[in-house]
Order: C-alpha cells, then structure tokens, then sequence
C-alpha cells in the first residue's frame, strides 16, 4: 500500500484561508465571552441589582444597598477562578489532543486533528478515531468500529471507493483515506458530536442545587408583593422604611453565594487535579468518582505498566527456528502495538517476509492470519487457537499463563483464514511468552480503594489465569477468574456472576460495555480505566471513564478524566477532590438554606401579625456574611475525606428545615417579648434578635465544621468577634444596632435553649 501524493502546501493554506479546517468548539471549557456572560447576568445577580437600586432611590442609604457587592464577588471569585482553571485545562487540552498522520508534499507528518484541512490524505491505523467523513483511496485489511455512532459494535471491513465517518475507530488494518468533509460538516458534528460527545455526567450536588434555586425563586415571586403589601399596611408614612425592611427580607432569601461556592469549589477542584496532570473534561466528573463504589480495570497500561517484554520462545517443532522468527518479524511489523514491539526485540534483525494475503488482528477475533510463500501462518491467543485441547501444547500455554505472563501461539493452517472463518486443525509450531510488569504504584492504590469500600472487578482480552496472577501480584486477595467466553448476554444471569466473581478475562469489548450495564442495572456508580480501543465503548458507558494519556485517541475521547502521566495512583487523588467537593458543598448548603428558611418564616410572620420585619438590609448583610458568607468560602475550600453517602438533598433539608425553624421561633420570640413586654424600640428589639442569631449561627457553623480543627475554631472565633466589635460605637452607629440591657439576658436565655434544641436536630441527623 503506497501513500499517495497528498496536498502540497499552498492547496494547505489556501483550504485554511476559507475555513475548510477540522476546527470545532474546544469543550475542555467555555470562551472567555461565555464566561463573563454567565457569571455576571445571572438570576440572582439582577435580582439583587435591582433590589440595590431600589434602596438606593429609596432610602439614600449607600450602607443599607451594601448587600450589592456580592454581585461583585459573585462574578469576580467566579470569573477568575473558572478564567484560571480555563487556561490550565487548555494547556492540557493541547498535551492531550491526538495527532493525526497526514501526507503532504509527498511525506507523512503527525499534526494535531484540528489542523486537517478539506481533501486532506489522513493514514489511518488500529487504534485511531477517524477525525473526518472520508473516502477510502486504499485500504490493508481495515476494519472499523461504528460503536460510538451506531451502538453496533461489530467491526465492519472496508475497502477502497467506501465512505467511511468520524467517529469511527480503526479496529483492524490500516489505509489512506481523503477527508470529504470535516469540522462542523462532518457527521459525527451535526448529531452533537455523538462521537466525541460525553455524556452529562449526572451530579447529585448540581441536581439538587437547581431544584432548591428553582424553588426558592418561585417563593420569593409570590411572597415579595405580600411583604410589601404587608410592611406598606403598618403605616404610610413608613412606607420608605417599609419598603427597605421588605428588600431586607427578600435578600434573607437569596441564596447568593450557593451556587457561587459550588462552581468555586468544583473549579478549585479542577486545578488541583489538573497540577497532577489530571485533565478533567466534565466539572461534575470529579464529584462522580466519589460516588463510585464499583471499579471496572483493565489490566494492561492500568495494573501494569504499558511496555510489555518478550521473555522467552518455546518451539513446539524441530528445526523451524529461522522460519518461526522471520514468521515472527513478519507478524510485528505490521502495527506497533506493544505485543508486537515486545516481539520485534526479539527479531530486530531478521527482515520481515512478503505477505500474499493477511487477516489483521482485532480484540474480537483475537488472533491475525498471513499467508507467506503459501503457507498459511496465525498468531493469536492458545484458547481461541488451540481450541482448548488436551495436547502438550495447550496444557504449557494454560501453565504459564497461570504464572501471570502471556502467551501468544504461532500455528499454521492448510486452510486459509478470512475474517469470518477460522479453520480447523490447526497445527502449534511455537509459545510466544510475553511479561508484564505490574505499576509501582498499583499495590497500594488497590489497597486504598478497597479500604474506601470500592469493589474492585478486573477485566482483560487476556487469558484469565494470567489476569488472576497479575492481580494477586498487584495485591488483590484471592482473585477468582472467569472465563468471559462463557458470560451470559442475559443481564440476570450476568449479574450473579458479577457478584461472585472479580477477574474476567478473554472478554470482547461488547461485554465489557454489557458488564457496566449490568452494574450499573444493580444500582451501582461505575467507574471504568482503559487505554485500548476497545476499551472506549465502556468507558462512554460508565457513570466515569477514566482513560490513560498514552491510550487510544478514541479512548481519551470519550472519557470523562483522562491521567495525563499514567499514573494509576492518581486515582486516591481524584477520589478525595471528588468527597472535599460533595462534603464541603453540603456543609455550605446547609448554612444556606437555614438562613432562607428562618427569612422566609420571619417574612409569613411579621405579615401575619402585622408587625415591621425586625432587620434593615446592612444588619441582614453583616449576619449573612459572618455565619454563611465568609465561613462557608472556607469551609468549602478546605480538606475533607469524609465518605460520599446517598441524598445530599435529603440531608440537607432535615437539618436545615428544623434550624431554620428554630431560629425563626426564637428571633419572632425575642422581636414581640422586646415590643410587647419591654416597649423596646424596633432597633433594640432588632439588635437583640441579631445577637440571638449570630450565636445560635455560630453553634451550627461549629456543628458543620466538624471535625474540628485548630484553623476552625479560629475562623469562628474570628467572625464572632466581628460582630461583637460592630455592635458598639462607631460601628453601630453605621449598622444601626443598639444593645438593651434589660432585654438581653431573655435574648441569651432563648438562645441557650434554641441551641439545645439545634444539638437535639444534629443529633437525629447524625444517627439517620
């Protein structure tokens, strides 16, 4: 097969000029446009932006509108953190990106897929994802996968003058095709980019979140004319003062900051993952992998390292050896696979043979055929070519793969093999056994994960008995194998034996797909590693794919994390950023939602009984930005190895409701024994109910920040002292709080006991 001529370099250049190029929408992140937009024209941002406004107009009070630099930090905060993990996840994006072989000016040169340009010449080979709907010039045996496009996974032979899509995966042989169409024109771009197209990672944090905004915004649509209505009704000649006291209680129910913190702390995520040369291609990914409790390996480039050895040959006939290593030769240098690199080492000085016909190798058949000087040679796995007989030959390859190595077979045929028809009576001429070195890191990594109660299943093309040993040298205890060949298609069926086994070997790719439904079927979240084409159907199937840097472009295509320096054990990391995200996000939305809970009370409340809501904006800012604002920014950000449990919104609403409650009952108390009982001026019965509030807040900020840690203590300490300094002149003179001696040890009282109450509700909380 002979490469033709290709583009010369101004017909290049002269493509590029008109736009004829793969370039597509980079989707590591969104431009920096879109950034911008989505950070600052949010819901709540205008919402609070108006509200400022209005208060300005209002009451000329800068002080009291101060709620409305949020809409500055909200935008800021996210903005550069999203900008800085933007430039970071492009940089690895670029490292990432896979390469293409085009012929141009004559020569063959790799450049990145989006530089192919319209009537490009591309050389394809096993292991490669077409980028562009092409037209086959010549072709070597090619087969590929339409897996991802069609869900059929069977490979499909291809010959010269067929059309072929991208998307597609080389699974067999090679060829030159010409690029008809590419980037936005391709198939693969006008169905979504079905081919490349991950799918939305389902994310419990980001689910539950909008259904909280979703309901939060239609409640302050209904309350806020009733407020107003409400505040307005006391007395007309307040209607300012009402009017400032109605934005206070709106801003009360505005959970600003939430969706902030949980962007915020999936960015930082991203970033620290990504300085480990993790490249992260969805957000709600990092939180998936905490979820996960099963683990799907592939044993080859995961447990152990990439580059496999030839170790020795075991000639099964006499006087063949210079035929069997030119066999050999002629057999490796047909695709550099690392199966065949290991051999070419071992024949790097014998000239390959001339080949009058051939059936490549892929992971289905498990074997390749050549004919050469008319004879028919193959060169695949001993169970498929042997036909699992009792001779001396099958009972050497079964012993050896029962030390973990590999063993590959060299036998010859009078017939000759096709792609659909492997012949009978087949005659061994020779045991090519292959060593495998298991990862540095793969004992401990293994260790971790399964003291994080992650059941871990192995599954590998090769031989089970090999797979078994490499696992129990990788530190799996007891590894019981299966054959694959003999797994059920009924997912039932399957799922039993998924549950007693955990080492499957001589598995199809199709199977590896079916054994993530089946998991997935039983309720499981399930995380996948691959590095192989055939591994890319399972890994879009997976609830996470994980891919390895060196593997397949199709493979790293498809997967949600890809491990940029192979690194198995980079696995703990990511698991750890995934629980600091769940974890913290809750502690945050707690914090949240308490506070739209006793807002929206006190705002039913004060209607009801016709009273003025007791907090102007400045003191609601002041409350909010030391009990919720600034700790949950650290709380968030902060180190966290607690374990993923299910019903993130469950939780949070049978913690927040009842505390919410409580506070709002406690401060209402306060309000009318301060009026009622005392006469005290709606300024001192306000500030009374503040300090109720910031105590009772604080307690269930030391609650939530549990374990605690000297660094906790701290930051709550600190915020409490603030708030103290702001209620004694000159402070308070801004935040209009005023201390009455009289009421402030039944304000105290009522908090002690609000507070035994809230240790009550925790402690429910923590038994469920």
């Amino acid at each position: 097969m002979h490469p033709p001529k290709g583009l010369t370099s101004a017909e290049v250049k002269s493509r590029i000029k008109n736009g004829q190029t793969n370039s597509t929408p980079n989707r590591t992140s969104r431009t920096v446009s879109e950034i911008f937009r989505t950070n600052i024209f949010t819901r709540f941002n205008t919402l609070i932006f108006i509200l400022a406004v209005v208060v300005l107009v209002v009451y000329s009070s800068p002080l009291n509108a101060l709620f409305g630099i949020i809409i500055f930090f909200n935008s800021a905060i996210g903005i550069i953190q999203e900008l800085k993990a933007k430039r970071l996840l492009d940089q690895l994006a670029i490292i990432n990106s896979p390469k293409v072989c085009v012929v141009r000016d004559g020569e063959q040169q790799q450049i990145p897929t989006d530089k192919v340009v319209k009537d490009d010449i591309i050389h394809i080979s096993l292991g490669d994802q077409i980028v562009a709907d092409a037209t086959i010039i010549s072709s070597n045996s090619l087969e590929i996968d339409e897996a991802l496009l069609t869900g059929e996974s069977d490979p499909i032979p291809k010959s010269s003058g067929q059309k072929i899509l991208s998307g597609s995966m080389v699974v067999a042989g090679e060829a030159f095709i010409r690029a008809d169409a590419v980037g936005a024109n391709t198939y693969s771009y006008k169905i979504t980019e079905e081919a490349k197209k991950f799918k939305r990672v389902h994310s419990e944090l980001i689910f539950g979140t909008n259904l909280l905004l979703k309901y939060i915004s239609w409640i302050l649509l209904i309350l806020a004319p009733i407020l107003i209505f409400g505040q307005i009704r006391i007395g007309s000649d307040e209607w300012r003062e009402a009017t400032v006291r109605t934005i206070a209680a709106i801003t009360g129910i505005i959970p600003e900051g939430l969706v902030l913190l949980t962007s915020l702390a999936f960015f930082v995520a991203v970033i620290r993952l990504a300085q480990r040369r993790v490249l992260v291609q969805q957000l709600p990914a990092v939180e998936g992998l905490a979820r996960v409790d099963t683990l799907l390996l592939d044993k080859t480039g995961t447990l152990t390292e990439p580059n496999i050895h030839f170790d020795s040959l075991i000639e099964l006939t006499k006087n063949d050896t210079q035929i069997i290593k030119r066999i050999l030769a002629t057999f490796s240098n047909r695709v550099a696979s690392p199966t065949n690199l290991a051999i070419q080492e071992f024949v790097k000085k014998i000239p390959p043979a001339e080949i009058e016909a051939e059936v490549p190798f892929n992971s289905t058949r498990k074997w390749s055929a050549m004919t050469i000087s008319g004879q028919n040679w193959l060169l695949g796995a001993p169970e498929i070519l042997l036909d699992n007989s009792d001779s001396s030959a099958t009972q050497t390859a079964t012993d050896i793969a029962a030390t973990g190595k590999r063993v590959l077979v060299l036998v010859t045929s009078k017939t000759q093999p096709t792609s659909g028809n492997l012949p009978k009576n087949l005659t061994p001429k020779a045991l090519v056994i292959l060593s495998e070195k298991v990862r540095p890191d793969a004992p401990e990594t293994l260790k971790f994960l399964a003291s994080q109660d992650i059941s871990i299943k192995i599954i590998s093309g090769d031989n089970p008995l090999t797979v078994a040993a490499i696992a129990r040298a990788a530190g799996l205890k007891n590894p019981k194998p299966f054959d694959a060949r003999h797994l059920p298609k009924n997912q039932t069926e399957l799922a039993k034996i998924l549950a007693n086994y955990d080492i499957f070997g001589r598995v199809q790719p199709y199977q590896k797909k079916l054994i993530a439904e089946t998991l997935q079927s039983q309720n499981h979240i399930v995380a996948m590693t691959g590095d192989g084409v055939n591994d890319a159907l399972a890994l879009k199937t997976a609830d996470i794919g994980i891919a390895m840097g060196t593997g397949a472009p199709a493979t790293r295509s498809v997967a949600e994390l890809v491990l940029l320096d192979n690194h198995f054990s980079s696995l703990p990391s990511i698991l750890a950023e995934g629980r600091r995200v769940i974890a913290n996000i809750e502690r945050a939305a707690n914090l949240f939602l308490i506070k739209n809970v006793y807002s929206l009370v006190l705002i039913l409340s004060v209607t009801i009984v016709g009273l003025h809501y007791p907090y102007l904006p400045i003191q609601v800012t002041v409350i909010s930005a030391l009990t919720i604002g600034a700790p949950a920014f650290f709380l968030a950000l902060a180190p966290n190895s607690q374990r993923y449990h299910p019903g993130f919104l469950k939780r949070v609403l049978q913690f927040s409701i009842p505390v919410g409650l409580i506070n709002a009952i406690g401060m209402l108390a306060i309000y009318l024994i301060s009026e009622n009982i005392f006469s005290a001026t709606i300024v001192e019965s306000g500030t009374a109910s503040a300090i109720f509030l910031m105590l009772t807040s604080s307690y269930v900020l030391f609650l939530l920040s549990r374990p605690i840690k000297p660094w906790k203590i701290a930051l709550i300490t600190t915020m409490i002292a603030i708030f103290i300094v702001a209620l004694f002149p000159p402070l308070s003179n801004y935040f209009r709080y005023q201390i009455n001696l009289v009421i402030l040890p039944i304000a105290l009282l009522i908090t002690i006991f609000a507070v035994m109450l809230i240790k009550l509700v925790s402690r429910q909380k923590t038994q469920k």
